[in-house]
């Protein structure tokens, strides 16, 4: 959090409320992500915007256990398809540090298209952080990201 910065929350609990409350308002969709019931990390629909907009940003984490196992890219395959094909949104967009190359991959298997790069974009670790924005329209998704992940990499159709 930016020095000075009274609006983030300050602990884990009170992130969670922060984010039901932001659920309640229709401004963001906070999901758990499990492997075998197991609580393996978080993806997070931020700053949903209906209107002529219609788009969203999305955010992730995994725990390294279940990293590099396609848990994470059929978590954002799901969400895009829910907030694309049930909510109607058009457009959805994800930042990721340059040098965070497991995110960096997720992007690259569900075909996320590089959008720019952003000085400064967030504070994290104490300091400005630039990162790398990427997204995908309705148009790009067709009938469904999952789909197409799971025929591009050969995976079994849940």
């Amino acid at each position: 959090m930016p020095p000075g910065d009274g609006t983030a929350p300050r602990s884990f609990r009170g992130l969670v409320r922060d984010l039901r409350a932001q659920a309640r308002d229709g401004r963001a969709l906070p999901f758990a992500v499990t492997v075998d019931d197991e609580f393996s990390g978080q993806l997070t629909v931020t700053n949903i915007v209906g209107g002529s907009a219609r788009w969203a940003q999305l955010g992730y984490w995994i725990d390294r256990r279940h990293a590099g196992r396609n848990v994470m890219p059929t978590a954002v395959a799901l969400a895009v398809d829910h907030c694309v094909l049930g909510l109607g949104l058009h457009r959805i967009e994800v930042a990721i540090r340059p040098e965070n190359t497991a995110s960096l991959r997720v992007v690259e298997k569900l075909g996320f298209e590089e959008v720019g790069y952003a000085k400064g974009y967030l504070h994290i670790d104490g300091a400005w952080r630039d990162h790398r924005l990427f997204a995908l329209t309705a148009e790009q998704i067709g009938g469904g990201l999952l789909p197409s992940f799971q025929d591009r990499f050969g995976l079994p159709r849940t």
